[in-house]
């Protein structure tokens, strides 16, 4: 059976969330294998809508197992919470297990702390984080004084690890930012509830998903961000720290990477970006406040305005190269109705004359510098949120989701027309042999 990575072909907020949960339909397993609860997938069922940071989007499917893999660092008071929101509205199914990677990484009261402290020094060089402390728990991580799942059930291991990181976190804290210490009984205290709470959810998750698929289950990946938030093959510094491209939802969640069979990557018909960092095809003018207002262009975990643009597929082909993407799902085309001329992003010039049409140059002072190319097409008006099939679409709205796909050199999936499950033109299923 195939199984299938989803991954974002921009900066994040392309409408994973809702992809997900109409590819969990087809699948028994969801994991998430990176990032943490600085993502918001936002999913529209029945009218209602369900913003979920942490949980996998297969979470409001039955009989499913969601897993968040070895690569998410997970926060546990906002996995508590989650499980209690869900829980409460009713959208836990009973027979839809949760599990976590025993080997994931937990976020730390201090992590949160100095993210704040270090981005409130940064005066007019801010990265824009959402200060959840994904950042500092990835550097424990790969600093190997990180505190993992396992270890929080080992009371002998996590009053050992705590001790030791708190000491050092608050000599950062105090010595180098200013700021109050924290209080390592306090934390021991909060964590033993946790403990005692996500206990039943850890497991060997890597173990489970390849029996699985020994059963001839199927498994549907989750990323998180996009690709060019990627902490390799992003915008860096304007990154998020974990890996987002496709080849990562093998090392974070334990499968090798023969098992991943096709990769569908999410393309907002328009371009949008959160934070600070470069934007090339950036709108400042009424169309780009027109395409937030209606996009609602407003981030699920910090409530931050969007930035605005247009399609630029010089992201979009760079994040198929790096992520090996193997269909192209298009979403928010209804976003675009009624405005007049669309543009499509080709190409970057430099005033130096250099082109780039096949990758982001990875210079940031080069990339401020460029200038959009543009191919410029008629928009329509014509109501389109309820299309099944792309022959349902105007004219103009076929002619721009297809001069996308020719641009990409691969395979549209599907195309979204509204929030809803409803509201979609499926035109291939990856999970097809």
């Amino acid at each position: 059976m195939t199984n299938v990575v989803v991954v974002g072909t921009q900066w994040g907020d392309e409408g994973k969330g809702k992809v997900v949960d109409l590819y969990a339909e087809d699948a028994d397993v969801i994991a998430r294998f990176q990032g943490g609860n600085n993502a918001g997938h936002t999913l529209v069922v029945n009218g209602e809508q369900t913003i979920l940071h942490l949980i996998p989007s297969g979470i409001l499917h039955d009989h499913k197992i969601c897993i968040i893999g070895n690569g998410v660092v997970v926060d546990p008071a906002v996995m508590v919470q989650e499980i209690d929101r869900l829980q409460s509205r009713s959208l836990f199914p009973a027979d839809t297990k949760l599990l976590v990677s025993e080997n994931a990484h937990l976020i730390m009261p201090y992590h949160r702390s100095l993210d704040m402290a270090r981005e409130s020094r940064k005066t007019g060089k801010k990265i824009g984080t959402t200060g959840r402390g994904i950042g500092p728990a990835y550097e424990d991580k790969v600093a190997r004084v990180g505190i993992r799942f396992c270890d929080l059930l080992d009371d002998m291991i996590f009053r050992e690890k705590l001790k030791s990181n708190v000491e050092e976190k608050n000599f950062f804290l105090t010595k180098l930012f200013g700021e109050a210490p924290l209080d390592e009984q306090q934390i021991y205290d909060e964590y033993r509830v946790y403990a005692e709470r996500l206990e039943p959810h850890v497991a060997n998750t890597s173990l489970i998903m390849e029996r699985e698929m020994r059963m001839g289950k199927k498994i549907l990946f989750e990323g998180a961000q996009g690709c060019h938030l990627d902490i390799d093959h992003g915008t860096f510094p304007y990154v998020t720290s974990s890996n987002t491209v496709a080849g990562n939802a093998s090392c974070g969640t334990g499968i090798g990477p023969l098992a991943i069979g096709a990769v569908v990557g999410i393309c907002k018909a328009y371009t949008t970006r959160v934070g600070e960092g470069p934007f090339v095809t950036e709108l400042t003018c009424e169309i780009g406040q027109r395409i937030q207002n209606m996009g609602q262009e407003f981030g699920a975990t910090t409530g931050r305005k969007r930035r605005c643009g247009w399609l630029d597929m010089v992201l979009v082909k760079q994040s198929i190269r790096v992520s090996g993407i193997t269909g192209i799902a298009v979403t928010k085309l209804d976003v675009l109705t009624g405005i007049e001329k669309l543009k499509i992003c080709v190409g970057y010039k430099n005033h130096a004359g250099e082109e780039f049409t096949e990758s982001v140059p990875p210079n940031l002072r080069i990339l401020s510098e460029c200038q959009p190319v543009y191919q410029e097409l008629d928009g329509w008006t014509e109501d389109i949120s309820h299309a099944k099939l792309i022959s349902d679409l105007p004219k103009n709205a076929r002619r721009y989701v297809e001069r996308l796909e020719m641009l990409a050199g691969i395979p549209l999936t599907l195309v979204s027309v509204g929030a809803g499950r409803e509201s979609t033109i499926v035109l291939k299923n990856p999970f097809s042999d």
